[in-house]
This record gives structure tokens, C-alpha cells and sequence, in this order.
């Protein structure tokens, strides 16, 4: 298998070479070329045919959105990954930068990593997204799939009281195409864990909320889960729910990272069957590994509803493909298609 040919741009001559010479040392990746710009890039993307592009956001001449969106009149599918600064600025920009066309980002290391090696950081944050971007990516035809999940072989279907959903890679772009294909007067409150850092989540929260008919929040510690509303789990914390009284909580907590992961997608959703029983819909969409297979697995016992996004529709179908071939999603469907799925079975 040839190695992966990976286009670097950035305007500091510093980062280009950090990010090129820890991306060398895997032995599945190669440097095709490096650009200090954005005119420069697309220059080389014609040049040097690269098999994906790490794309800095904010660059002079021409910045990272604006590449982006050239790149994309040429090569649709070519993978893109944004390198943001862990800043507000940097989260408004790079979810610009993804509605643009942007495939996913990493980002940049600062003082708060601990002084954990920035070579180190770097080899950490992109090569997985590389390889798994380049060499696992969707598929080339979409389709709905019903499967026989032991719930509806037996005709036990609770009504859902809860819509939680887990997504990672590709997913602020799936979910800006599907919250807001759920009508105002939806009747359920719907809780999400997307993997995304601190600063990140709310920048999400906020551009969803203008695109979405239900309220979007970005949940906080003993917020009150409400029906017809929206909560994203914030970066760096794992978000559970419990019950308290006649009402249904946020409990945020920093407990050791699962799947790799904090938020992940597993505490969310035994929390919620927890505090719900059988009367949760559980979704997977678009992502990277395995983060919400063992929550599907709680899911799936409660006697709960499961659904997975398609293989055609996702960036990567890792997470909705395990809980597909575990046989816990009781449809896998497309992404255009899910919404009417959720207020089908809610209603």
C-alpha cells in the first residue's frame, strides 16, 4: 500500500516543519509538499495531487475558509483537516471553515497540554485522522437497512421519553444538516455528546441555535433537561443526567476519559437509561472509533431504540458501523433521512 501524500499548510514556517517532520516519522505518510498560503495550496493541490490537506485557519493573502471553499470547486471529495488554535476566534472560524467544506480539524498545542512534547501532540491529534480519513472514509452508495434488534422481535417498542445522540468526525456538519429538519413543537428533549474540546462546544452550541427550530444550549452543571430543547455536552467534561424530584439534571463530571475520550459518548447514554429505562432513541452518527457501542449495548437491554447513520452519508463510518455489525441498530439509515426517523418514532 503507498503511503498516505499529505499537503501542509500553514503561514509559519515553525509549524510547517513541526507538523511535516512528525508526520515523516510514521512510516504510512509521507510530506507531498508544504504552501505558507492558501493561493500557494491550490497551487499545489493541482501540482503534487496530495491525498489530503492540513489546512491552517487563519493565514495572510488568503485564509483557511476562503481556501477551502476554492479547493472544494475542484476536488469535492479531497480531504481537508483545519489545524485551530484552542481559542474562541479559532472555534467560530474552523466551524465556518467545516460549513465551508472542511472535512475535520485538530488543535494546535498550547501551554496547557503540559508541556507533553509538541511533535508528540502533533503525531497524536492528525495521523489517526489521516489515516482514518483517507483510507476509511465513506462509501460510495447510500441505503436504508431495517434489522432485526431483539426488541422488535419481540413487538416491545417503548415510546421515547429522550433522543440521545453520539457523533465525532464529520459530525458538526451532520448535525447542522439534521437538527434543524426537526419541526418546532418536537415533544422530547434531545442530548448530545459531540467530541470536541472546550471553547469548541460552545462556538457549536451557538451557530446550531441559529440554524435549529429548537432551542440549542451548551449544557451546564444542573441545567434541567427540557422537552422541545437541545443540549451539547462541553468540552473537557462528561455529561450524565439524573433525576432529581420530578426533574431530569445535568451532572457534569472530569472522570478519567473513556474511548480515549471526554466527553464520550458511553456515560451520556447509561445515564440515560438510567433515569429512562426503555424510553430512550438512541442515535450514532459520523465518527471516528468506537465511542457509543457500549452505551448502545445499555440501550439495547433497557429494550430501548437504536439508530445508526449509513455508510455513504458518514466521514467515517466507525462508530455507527460498530453498533451497526453488533446488530444493536435497529435501522441504519441515511443522514438526510434521520430526522424524519426521530419525529416518526417520537410522535
Amino acid at each position: 500500500m503507498r503511503k498516505i501524500r499529505v499537503l501542509v499548510v500553514d503561514d509559519s514556517a515553525l509549524v510547517r516543519k513541526m507538523v511535516s517532520d512528525a508526520l515523516s516519522e510514521d512510516p504510512d505518510i509521507e510530506i507531498a509538499a508544504v504552501a505558507a498560503n492558501g493561493k500557494i495550496a491550490i497551487q499545489k493541490v493541482t501540482q503534487c495531487s496530495p491525498d489530503i490537506i492540513s489546512l491552517d485557519v487563519e493565514m495572510p493573502e488568503m485564509g483557511g475558509i476562503e481556501t477551502v471553499k476554492e479547493i472544494r470547486k475542484t476536488h469535492p471529495k479531497l480531504p481537508i483537516i483545519m489545524f485551530s488554535a484552542l481559542t474562541e476566534r479559532g472555534g467560530m472560524a474552523t466551524l465556518e471553515a467545516l460549513g465551508a467544506g472542511a472535512t475535520d480539524y485538530v488543535t494546535k498545542p498550547t501551554s496547557a497540554d503540559g508541556g507533553v512534547a509538541v511533535r508528540e501532540l502533533i503525531k497524536e491529534r492528525l495521523v489517526g485522522k489521516i489515516k482514518a480519513l483517507v483510507r476509511f472514509g465513506s462509501g460510495s452508495s447510500s441505503e436504508s437497512q431495517t434489522l432485526p434488534s431483539a426488541a422488535r422481535r419481540a413487538g416491545i417498542i417503548a415510546q421515547p421519553r429522550i433522543v440521545a445522540i453520539g457523533v465525532s468526525t464529520g459530525g458538526p456538519n451532520a448535525l447542522a444538516e439534521m437538527l434543524p429538519m426537526i419541526p418546532a413543537g418536537f415533544k422530547l428533549p434531545v442530548v448530545i455528546v459531540q467530541h470536541m474540546p472546550p471553547v469548541f462546544t460552545k462556538a457549536l452550541a451557538e451557530r446550531l441555535d441559529t440554524k435549529c427550530k429548537l432551542r440549542v444550549h451548551e449544557a451546564a452543571q444542573g441545567m434541567t433537561i427540557e422537552p422541545g430543547n437541545i443540549y451539547i455536552a462541553p468540552g473537557d467534561y462528561h455529561m450524565e443526567l439524573r433525576r432529581v424530584a420530578a426533574r431530569v439534571e445535568v451532572l457534569l463530571q472530569q472522570g478519567p476519559q473513556e474511548n480515549s475520550c471526554r466527553p464520550s459518548v458511553d456515560p451520556l447514554f447509561r445515564s440515560a437509561v438510567q433515569v429512562y429505562g426503555a424510553h430512550v432513541l438512541a442515535l450514532i452518527l459520523t465518527g471516528m472509533g468506537q465511542d457509543g457501542l457500549r452505551g448502545c449495548e445499555h440501550v439495547h437491554a433497557a429494550g430501548g431504540q437504536i439508530l445508526a447513520q449509513d455508510r455513504a452519508s458518514s466521514v467515517v463510518w466507525g462508530m455507527p458501523g460498530f453498533v451497526a455489525q453488533a446488530g444493536l441498530a435497529e435501522k441504519v439509515l441515511p443522514l438526510s433521512a434521520i430526522a424524519d426517523e426521530i419525529v416518526r418514532r417520537a410522535w
